[in-house]
């Protein structure tokens, strides 16, 4: 299959640009900036890229140059990874930039796809999302980055609809692993290197975190398949449980491997802000994706040896 992928310098984007590829698909990727612009962790996963997927720079989603990249070639799938996401986590999160940048001339984009014989579009959504995955009623969105993803599939959907062109949505839980921006498990790492006790602050929260590389065989599954209906959509789940409780296996998994201790300070959870549980419902069949859980945790393990090595203590 040829493949046109936008946010292959996001974490999971990136590991589900190389996993097509490894599956033997034509990947094409685009990048919204100049390679030199991209710096640290994105410089990194993009230069794995390098060898297996094609690299359009300096081009974002619905611009002419877009447009024309997709009447230039026979595409047979659009995934549509990227998204706004600068300070997303802030409740200033301007949403109707986001959803202006992430639908930015949608109907020309989708007009041109299907009038090149394009397939079907893929669509990444969030369980952060409203109306998605399982937990609280009513599922509301977690915060205005979540409102604008909500906003970015349901603007999908209607032209997608319109236009009768396949569409399915692709719902990310927590991903973990190697290449992760320095966030939770970055942070118990980190601390555990050097020395340290890390803290658990919100641990009563269930939430759904999936290994990246398991995550990424389920969305290239995914991809690949031939439309059965004009909607579909599918939310891999990992370990469903309490971040306490994930806390604990990660806890395990790493000092096991990494010969040093791995404590944890998990304390009583005051802040409730976030809906109690938010997870997806789809397990993934690892077996038939042909993904070993025990390689996964010793890949992670090797991954954080060697960016984190040097504070090792000696």
């Amino acid at each position: 299959m040829k493949v046109l992928l936008t946010g292959a310098s996001s974490f999971s984007g990136s590991w589900f640009a190389q996993t097509l590829a490894g599956k033997g698909h034509d990947v094409t990727i685009t990048c919204t900036r100049g390679e030199d612009a991209y710096q640290e962790l994105r410089a990194r996963r993009i230069e794995r890229l390098k060898n297996s997927c094609n690299i359009v720079w300096n081009i974002a989603f619905g611009d002419d140059r877009y447009v024309d990249l997709i009447a230039a070639d026979r595409f047979d799938i659009l995934c549509v990874h990227g998204a706004y996401v600068h300070d997303y986590r802030s409740e200033e999160f301007p949403v109707d930039v986001a959803l202006a940048s992430n639908t930015h001339r949608l109907s020309a984009v989708l007009k041109r796809a299907k009038g090149r014989g394009v397939a079907k579009v893929v669509l990444t959504g969030s369980v952060f999302e409203a109306e998605e995955g399982l937990g609280e009623s009513p599922l509301r969105a977690f915060s205005p980055y979540g409102l604008s993803k909500t906003l970015t599939a349901q603007t999908f959907r209607f032209w997608c609809d319109r236009l009768e062109m396949p569409l399915a949505k692709f719902v990310i839980p927590n991903p973990f692993g190697p290449y992760e921006e320095p966030r939770f498990t970055h942070y118990l790492m980190s601390t555990w290197i050097k020395g340290g006790i890390a803290g658990v602050k919100t641990p009563a929260y269930v939430r759904d975190n999936i290994h990246v590389s398991l995550l990424a065989l389920a969305y290239a599954d995914f991809v690949v398949r031939t439309p059965a209906a004009a909607f579909e959509k599918l939310g891999p789940s990992g370990y469903v449980e309490s971040q306490g409780a994930f806390a604990l296996r990660f806890a395990r998994e790493m000092e096991s491997r990494m010969q040093l201790p791995c404590g944890l300070q998990i304390t009583a959870q005051t802040d409730f802000s976030e809906p109690m549980t938010r997870i997806n419902t789809n397990r993934p069949n690892a077996e038939a994706l042909g993904w070993d859980e025990s390689a996964a945790w010793d890949e992670l393990a090797s991954y954080y040896r060697s960016i984190l090595g040097s504070k090792l203590p000696n």
